[in-house]
């Protein structure tokens, strides 16, 4: 049973709907920036959703006064424009899904709320910590877009979201449901801006993907969503197939790839294998590409190891966006879509020279009327915990 993408959905730092990002592409405008959200003695460029809690909820038609995290908002803001783009409002006779994902919950909220607490136990809003779950972004994205069914949560890291997108096809290519809105969402926040910090993997200037001078990452934040539909119902339009998944643990370390790319191989050679295609038929790999000295090498081991002498074009979109982390998988996933569908390929901003183990030279041009018939789309998360998604016209 084939796999329909009929809707996708996004807001990033490049943009608050999908054609904001297709322009932002075209135009080589990147989102990064000072930290504008939280006050921080952090200088390093992040890559901020242009728009406030307040401008949100309008946005949403939500009161002012409530008290939601900036996680569960621009879920609810990415997971609206797929659910209306598949054209969904009113359907009542499809078993529909929602798979959404998140490292980050409510953070943002509860941040708030320690302050006061550790002064004062009798102190604090308890509102600000009522969202902190991984799970409450997904309730409220269900009650939005007036879904009663299956619901589920998933935190695997900066793999979350390709995570969920497969999970969903599982279900539908199992026949249990007939579409599902699958993707991920996190907002910026001091915990994990200290705690990259202290991982020592922030890149002090915007990053430079596979470059040979990479430093690290650039956190971001936003959200991405697909609403996958079964062949077998009814739809209006059709996007692609999403064709293969695979997802593979090389169990090394728990922040760092193996230098082989193990783990990266088999996700990609397994979403190869699940389509029934052969490395050659390969026209785009929207790479993870964090920038940091670490998963650039070992992504560009396992892209070498996979595709021999014929390397597909490649690049990744993280300097346009920053690491989103858990909604990654969902943003890029969205990119991958709009670079089948309108036969684009991204350029991979800041880079100059190859990492001089493989030698591996990205798009660095934004190119428009190319031949795709197949894209890959990678995810690699903390643990080992990494998976790729093919998607086919």
């Amino acid at each position: 049973m084939k796999v329909l993408v009929t809707g996708i959905g996004c807001v990033s730092a490049i943009g608050t709907n999908v054609n904001d990002h297709l322009l932002s592409f075209q135009e080589k405008r990147s989102g990064l920036g000072p930290v504008t959200l939280f006050p921080t003695n952090h200088t390093e460029p992040v890559a901020e959703v242009k728009l406030s809690n307040t401008v949100l909820k309008n946005k949403l038609g939500l009161p002012e006064q409530a008290v939601i995290s900036r996680t569960a908002l621009l879920g609810m803001l990415a997971a609206r424009e797929a659910f209306e783009d598949a054209d969904l409002s009113g359907v009542t006779n499809l078993r529909i899904g929602l798979i959404s994902s998140n490292s980050t919950g409510g953070m943002d909220l509860s941040e708030h709320f320690y302050p006061e607490f550790r002064q004062d136990p009798t102190r604090g809003n308890l509102h600000d910590i009522a969202s902190h779950d991984p799970g409450d972004s997904t309730e409220r994205i269900a009650r939005l877009l007036g879904l009663n069914g299956f619901r589920t949560t998933i935190s695997t890291a900066c793999s979350s979201a390709t995570n969920a997108i497969m999970l969903g096809a599982r279900l539908i290519r199992q026949g249990i449901l007939d579409i599902v809105i699958a993707g991920g969402t996190d907002a910026l926040c001091k915990f994990t801006l200290n705690g990259f910090g202290s991982l020592l993997i922030l890149d002090k200037t915007p990053c430079r993907p596979f470059d040979a001078s990479r430093a690290g990452l650039n956190l971001g934040e936003g959200a991405g969503y697909l609403v996958l539909q079964s062949e077998k119902t009814s739809y209006r339009k059709t996007y692609c197939t999403l064709a293969g998944y695979a997802n593979a643990n090389d169990a090394f370390h728990q922040t760092a790839s193996s230098s082989d790319g193990n783990g990266a191989y088999l996700a990609m050679k397994g979403a190869l294998e699940k389509a029934g295609l052969s490395p050659d038929s390969i026209d785009y790999i929207n790479a993870h590409g964090t920038g940091t000295p670490n998963n650039d090498a070992s992504e560009s081991a396992a892209i070498q190891r996979l595709f021999g002498n014929r390397i597909p074009p490649f690049s990744s979109t993280k300097a346009f966006t920053g690491h989103t982390l858990g909604a990654a998988g969902g943003v890029e996933a969205v990119f991958s879509v709009l670079a089948l569908h309108h036969g684009i390929l991204y350029p991979n901003l800041n880079f100059n020279q190859p990492i001089a183990e493989t030698g591996l030279i990205p798009v660095t041009e934004y190119q428009t009327g190319v031949s795709i018939r197949s894209v890959l789309s990678n995810s690699f998360g903390f643990g080992g915990n990494n998976t790729s998604l093919l998607f086919r016209k």
